[in-house]
């Protein structure tokens, strides 16, 4: 049985939508949880290309199950604990969906993501070298392309819709978005993740240069959600 997946079918399931790599579907037997299944779909640049990667959709659940349970402790998750293999229908079913889906609780995201930058790359470098600052924060003068940066930074973007690009935001843009007290749990929860992050990544011989985090309030508690 062939097990790359460029679009995922469960007609006994309500679709909700497809994004770039996932899809996102209702389940009838509980109104608070959806079934997210990653695709083998390729995004890069906002653009999802024609040709899949077999166990691209496998790999990508299973690295944001590790990183969820290792952060649990932090800040808690949209996972939900009942089993995702009891979803599907048939063993075939199982095989083909069970390592690339998560079973999640509902939540109201926030309209923010979480940019943490340890290192001067990418668009960081970029608005650098334009302004000697990164995101509006400014940094000392002389600083190289990938230079690790003194302290990580906390540098939160816009969610954009499918097709168009996130953009940079300064905090107090943020706060106009989600409010100060929001921000300030997100900022803090943020620093906390990326900073064990970065110290596994270490005892495994590599450097987490940036990631994002997204999350969402459920029951008015923020939690973590999406990947890791």
């Amino acid at each position: 049985m062939a097990t790359t997946l460029y679009q995922s079918d469960l007609p006994y399931l309500k679709l909700l939508f497809r994004g770039k790599v996932r899809d996102v579907y209702e389940l009838p037997d509980s109104k608070n949880e959806l079934l997210l299944v990653a695709s083998d779909r390729l995004s890069a640049f906002d653009v999802v290309f024609p040709n899949p990667i077999p166990g691209k959709g496998e790999i990508l659940t299973q690295v944001a199950l590790f990183w969820f349970e290792k952060m649990k402790d932090i800040i808690p998750n949209h996972l939900s604990d009942r089993p995702v293999e009891d979803i599907f229908k048939t063993k075939e079913e199982v095989a083909l969906y069970g390592r690339r889906s998560m079973r999640v609780k509902k939540t109201k995201p926030l309209a923010i993501e979480a940019v943490i930058r340890g290192y001067l790359v990418g668009s960081g470098w970029v608005d650098y070298q334009k302004t000697g600052k990164v995101c509006g924060i400014p940094l000392a003068a002389g600083l190289k392309e990938s230079e690790k940066l003194p302290v990580p930074l906390f540098t939160p973007a816009t969610k954009a819709p499918q097709g168009e690009h996130d953009q940079n935001i300064s905090f107090e843009e943020a706060i106009k978005i989600v409010g100060g007290e929001t921000a300030a749990q997100v900022r803090a929860a943020a620093m906390r993740i990326y900073t064990r992050g970065v110290e596994y990544a270490e005892s495994c011989g590599m450097i987490l240069a940036d990631t994002k985090f997204e999350f969402g309030h459920l029951n008015g508690e923020l939690i973590l959600i999406d990947e890791v």
